[in-house]
């Protein structure tokens, strides 16, 4: 059996937790449920939570907000959780952002918004074509020796831009590599990201295991995503789209049914699994409902034929559409 993951030094769960659903849909969601999920999370070991700056659909930083008033309510909280948050984002214009002074700027919003005085985790969202990676980097190891982060999280960049970190930050500043990974995104494996991870022993903070929630299954047609859902600009999810993605989903609900999961428990285990040897993923899903969060962390492990099962099906399936839309699009594994 494996040892348990470290971040920043610290250990975390086996899957961690990913905030941006509380402030990221169009309507308000109370801070008693969001509570709750959150203290269902660390209750069942959950406790690597996955923040960022723009997250919020009203004010951007309303996830930081929320932050803070958690951390208020269940101060016992602070020392548990492995809190990550990225920035880089210039959220007006939707594009990246890495000058230094805009990275100070970020890091010390961060630590005076969430009330903390200290950050495990900081990640840069996106790489900055604009910006020399030594000037980016030259701020994040700044704030590591001055104490106000302990780590550095570089997210959804080519395998050339790891080896660039690893060549600009010492090794321990690097803390994990932030991707989306799923059962329909598994381009890592593919563009050579996922072998430098493996060959420097990083681990792959796996967001949207369950593609934003697709594959859970509990969407039958694009008219069942909410109006003011942010789902709705993304190309899998279009009309034109959507039936063909959806053959994925019922071929994965034939093998959770007869493992007795559900389909959203198997698209988690399988990304924590999917490594193979010497690869760490630890998949970051989202919720809103405390229920949610208690089915996505319930103990799956599949066997050799299950995963080889899967495999056989994600080599005759190829999704329709990108993962985000248009110029979001152009903005991965740079």
């Amino acid at each position: 059996m494996s040892s348990p993951p470290t971040i920043a030094g610290r250990q975390v769960g086996e899957t961690g937790f990913g905030l941006m659903n509380f402030t990221g849909r169009s309507y308000i969601i109370p801070d008693e449920e969001i509570f709750a999920c959150l203290n269902t999370s660390l209750e069942k070991g959950a406790n690597f939570f996955v923040s960022g700056e723009f997250y919020g659909i009203r004010d951007p930083e309303d996830n930081l907000h929320m932050l803070n008033r958690y951390f208020k309510a269940h101060p016992e909280a602070l020392d548990k959780v492995v809190l990550s948050v990225k920035a880089g984002m210039d959220w007006k214009t939707r594009t990246p952002d890495s000058k230094p002074e805009s990275l100070r700027r970020s890091i010390d919003n961060i630590l005076a918004k969430t009330g903390r005085t200290y950050i495990d985790v900081f990640c840069i969202a996106r790489v900055d074509p604009k910006v020399p990676l030594e000037e980016s980097y030259a701020v994040v190891k700044e704030y590591i020796q001055a104490g106000k982060i302990g780590s550095f999280c570089l997210s959804e960049c080519s395998a050339d831009t790891i080896k660039k970190a690893l060549m600009i930050l010492p090794r321990e500043y690097i803390s994990c590599v932030e991707l989306e990974v799923s059962l329909w995104s598994t381009e890592i494996f593919e563009n050579g990201v996922a072998e430098v991870c493996r060959e420097n022993g990083i681990p792959i903070a796996a967001y949207s295991p369950l593609g934003r929630g697709f594959l859970s299954g509990q969407f039958k047609s694009a008219a069942d995503i909410p109006e003011g859902d942010l789902r709705r600009l993304f190309d899998r999810y279009q009309p034109e789209n959507f039936g063909k993605n959806l053959e994925l989903v019922e071929k994965v609900k034939v093998i959770a049914e007869k493992k007795g999961v559900t389909p959203s428990q198997l698209a988690v285990a399988w990304v924590r699994q999917c490594g193979g040897e010497g690869l760490r993923l630890i998949p970051i899903f989202g919720a809103t409902k405390k229920e949610q969060v208690a089915e996505n962390l319930v103990p799956v492990s599949l066997s050799t034929a299950e995963m080889a099962e899967i495999d056989q099906i994600l080599k005759s399936f190829k999704p329709t559409g990108g993962r985000y839309f248009g110029a979001m699009e152009s903005m991965l594994y740079q």
